[in-house]
């Protein structure tokens, strides 16, 4: 790293708190939408949309429709990373939370299938697919945004505060369905409570959405953005980015397959568990899951200051190798049936899972040029959540249901520890890097490529003359 990179590593540029907060407001609303889903898809939408099924059988079709987020995620990643990187992260970013705002304010407008047969679940599948696109496109721009305005030394810290606006989201439509759930009888809030939470997102979309227009894309882009527009060959997208970094790209997905399943299994089916296998209420649920998503709320960023101080790959690995053991040990600390050690399972399964989570936004970020950055950290992070976190939940209840074991849903998430394990041996330490440097680098393998390019034209015409 060069001299003058490393001195700008020693505090925080100015303005960076701001870029932190925007970046934060907007993870929050979208994610307190798209969670929001997640937990209504348990509590609610099986009574809702799929009555004329049995308990398990609901919630698997709900589940089924909760995937659906996660197909559009890398089609909204590969649409909005190809734009973002285009135009600039700001613009996109602006543009995701407008529409996963309006979706999921339409989502409790729905009418239930007693009104309208199977069209209500038709309904609420695209307004799914919707939501997931939306969302796909928010993360990358989101962590890109701050990751690019921070210093080289403390990237790990500052990157991690989107991851945190997760739980931060998660928390907030916990707080406001637990809310509901307590003060309305059963009847009134699976009949209009619910629909209180979905509308409530329009409120916070305003918010959010100001907050963002207070903020700009990081010098480091604008910078590319023009070297872009100055010379034509140079060139950004998904394409660009599998031609010119496939390892980049499959180990991001890599990284990214154990954690997806760890935290679904950890915030989603937990629930499902605790509802069908420990007879919880569904209030307690919901606050055992609150205090759960404030604590991993504060440990997020903790751990990405760990990623600066020890490497991207040390935090990551401790994570994932934990993760493995997270299934033997917390489903019969859930068996219990005390609140207490039930919540501990749930704490340590989210510790587990914020080793690995904190530190993403940093080393997907130094795996790739500022020209493809947004598409690369979309497609990696993205097309992951398909076969990791869309199925996570799905899969796990089927076990439990052909089971009744909890025994083999612990050996499913060893498995997607182990692959992540894999990803963690391949990925290049990235600890202190320099996206200044990063970005030399693709120059440099541009201009090379140009040079042969030449050389080849040259001796092409040499050899016709002769």
């Amino acid at each position: 790293m060069s001299t003058a990179n490393a001195n700008s590593g020693a505090k925080a540029p100015s303005g960076l708190k701001k870029v932190v907060a925007a970046s934060m407001a907007g993870t929050v609303v979208e994610w307190y939408e798209f969670f929001l889903y997640g937990t209504a898809a348990t509590l609610i939408f099986p009574q809702l949309f799929f009555p004329e099924q049995d308990e398990l059988t609901g919630i698997i079709s709900s589940f089924a429709t909760y995937a659906v987020g996660f197909v559009a995620r890398p089609i909204g990643g590969i649409v909005f990373g190809h734009f973002g990187d285009k135009f600039g992260r700001k613009r996109l970013l602006q543009f995701s939370l407008l529409l996963v705002g309006s979706a999921t304010f339409l989502m409790g407008c729905l009418p239930g299938f007693d009104q309208i047969g199977h069209w209500a679940a038709a309904m609420l599948v695209t307004l799914r697919f919707i939501q997931g696109f939306a969302v796909g496109g928010e993360w990358g721009g989101a962590v890109l945004l701050v990751a690019e305005h921070s210093p080289n030394n403390r990237r790990g810290f500052w990157a991690s505060w989107p991851q945190a606006g997760v739980p931060g989201g998660n928390l907030l439509a916990t707080i406001v369905l637990l809310v509901l759930s307590t003060t309305l009888s059963e009847d009134d809030f699976l009949g209009w409570g619910w629909r209180v939470a979905f509308w409530l997102s329009a409120l916070i979309v305003i918010i959010g959405y100001y907050i963002r227009t207070k903020i700009s894309d990081a010098p480091i882009f604008l910078e590319a953005q023009k070297l872009v527009e100055k010379n034509k060959a140079v060139s950004y997208g998904v394409v660009e980015v599998f031609k010119r970094y496939p390892r980049g790209v499959f180990t991001a997905m890599g990284l990214r397959f154990a954690e997806n399943v760890m935290y679904y299994m950890v915030v989603t089916f937990s629930i499902t568990y605790l509802k069908t296998q420990v007879n919880e209420d569904t209030s307690r649920i919901l606050l055992l899951m609150l205090v759960a998503h404030a604590i991993h709320f504060c440990i997020v960023p903790w751990f990405g200051h760990l990623t600066d101080v020890f490497g991207r790959r040390p935090v990551y690995a401790v994570g994932a190798v934990l993760t493995a053991t997270w299934g033997f040990m917390a489903f019969p600390m859930m068996d219990t049936g005390n609140d207490l050690v039930i919540l501990l399972a749930i704490v340590i399964g989210l510790v587990f899972h914020g080793l690995m989570y904190a530190g993403q936004p940093a080393i997907m970020a130094e795996m790739f040029p500022t020209r493809m950055r947004y598409s690369g950290v979309s497609l990696g992070y993205q097309v992951t959540a398909i076969v990791a976190g869309s199925l996570a939940p799905i899969i796990a209840t089927k076990l439990l249901e052909a089971t009744g074991s909890s025994v083999p849903i612990a050996v499913y998430l060893l498995i997607a520890a182990a692959i992540t394990l894999v990803a963690v041996y391949f990925a290049r330490e990235t600890k202190g890097a320099s996206l200044q440097d990063v970005d030399e680098a693709d120059r440099k393998m541009l201009a090379d490529e140009l040079a042969v390019s030449e050389a080849e034209l040259r001796a092409a015409s040499k050899n016709t003359e002769e």
